[in-house]
């Protein structure tokens, strides 16, 4: 038999406010008609800082009469990083450091063709750039067959990861995964990065395959949303760093 949907959720409060938590480590929460929003662990959901704080409130305001839980980018990942992340960071790390070990600007055409040259001219300086930010030495592999990233490589990006806060891991998981690269995942959480740009470097061979076969709308689309995607997770992870206080 032919399943029903699922009646949507209709909007079921009114007021959407923040509140300041109290102690020492400050905080911030949404508060939905006066009550604080819990994670989906049934935690008490709250932020670093308030412009992260603004941003989680903004999505419960821009909701109209019906709930639409896709405009809950922040708010997930949000429960995510105090649900998981916060409660095991080791969980996160281990999810986490695969797309080091297999990082896509790592695995290089034959040498001299013209995919090689556009993925010189576009992976190379990030490699570069990630080798000398975080003095390590990554494989560049020719094929697609893998090969083990050097042990002091990947004990190296283990120690950038534990610097990293609970939110702002989060969204690199969010970021790695979507670019199938720990390379472009960090770049993104630079303060001045592009996100397009970046995005530009992780689709390149898909953006290889579209100039020899042509465009397909469903693959544009999807690019589209991922993109999408990629951007929300970086702008959380600037917010989760911002230097506006919770004080």
């Amino acid at each position: 038999p032919q399943m029903e949907e699922p009646a949507a959720m209709k909007r079921f409060y009114k007021t959407v406010d923040l509140a300041q938590a109290e102690g020492a480590d400050g905080g911030w929460r949404v508060l939905l008609d006066g009550r604080g929003i819990r994670t989906a662990g049934k935690r008490p959901q709250l932020v670093p800082n308030l412009a992260l704080a603004e941003a989680l409130a903004a999505e419960w305001a821009e909701q109209g009469e019906e709930i639409d839980p896709a405009r809950f980018i922040f708010r997930d990942m949000a429960d995510y990083a105090i649900d998981m992340v916060a409660a095991d960071p080791a969980i996160a790390t281990a999810a986490i450091l695969p797309y080091g070990e297999t990082d896509t600007l790592c695995y290089r055409d034959a040498e001299g063709t013209p995919l090689h040259r556009r993925q010189m001219d576009l992976w190379e300086p990030l490699l570069s750039a990630a080798e000398a930010r975080h003095d390590m030495r990554f494989e560049r592999i020719s094929g697609i067959l893998h090969r083990a990233q050097p042990a002091p490589t990947m004990a190296r990006l283990a120690k950038v990861l534990v610097t990293l806060d609970p939110f702002t891991l989060a969204a690199l998981q969010s970021l790695s995964n979507l670019a199938a690269s720990l390379v472009i995942g960090l770049a993104a959480l630079a303060p001045d990065a592009d996100a397009e740009a970046l995005w530009d470097a992780a689709c390149l061979e898909e953006d290889w395959q579209t100039e020899m076969w042509g465009k397909d709308a469903e693959a544009e689309a999807l690019r589209a949303r991922r993109l999408r995607d990629f951007t929300a997770a970086m702008r959380f992870a600037r917010l989760a760093q911002s230097t506006q206080s919770a004080t």
